[in-house]
């Protein structure tokens, strides 16, 4: 027999006790003045990411999730439409400064700080942390020589 969770107050305030031990919901705890947009730009898609200072995820899209499919994914106009897309559910939540990571190669970098810079946010930084490789890896060794 599965174990009962344990109900804290009642249901018409929405503090439910789950297993995780939070209460309420995460999504609407509070107002967020500050932030970090994180951008991910590959080649077939792009990813904007939302967080709190601390890191903790409070809005995401990408452009899949926008219904661009195929290599329609990684065009500028879909890296815009994410970017607008995550960013418009946490300006809604009170978020006014952030600071922006922007990561990879891809087509849709400066489309997503173009429509980032357009969403009213103002930008404390924009910092650039496409990983480089000093010198990298060893390559494996050379097959049928």
């Amino acid at each position: 027999m599965a174990k009962a969770i344990p109900r804290i107050g009642s249901r018409r305030n929405g503090r439910i006790g789950s297993r995780t031990g939070r209460i309420g919901s995460r999504k609407s705890a509070g107002r967020i003045p500050k932030g970090v947009i994180h951008v991910q730009a590959s080649f077939n898609n792009t990813i904007v990411t939302v967080t709190d200072v601390r890191g903790r995820v409070l809005s995401w899209s990408s452009a899949g999730t926008c219904g661009f499919k195929g290599p329609r994914r990684g065009t500028p106009f879909a890296a815009q439409t994410a970017a607008s897309n995550a960013i418009r559910r946490v300006v809604d939540q009170g978020m006014q400064r952030a600071g922006v990571m922007i990561k990879g190669p891809g087509l849709g970098r400066d489309a997503a700080l173009r429509a980032i810079r357009r969403s009213g946010i103002l930008l404390a930084f924009v910092r650039d942390v496409t990983p480089m490789p000093h010198n990298g890896c060893r390559p494996p060794k050379k097959r049928r020589v």
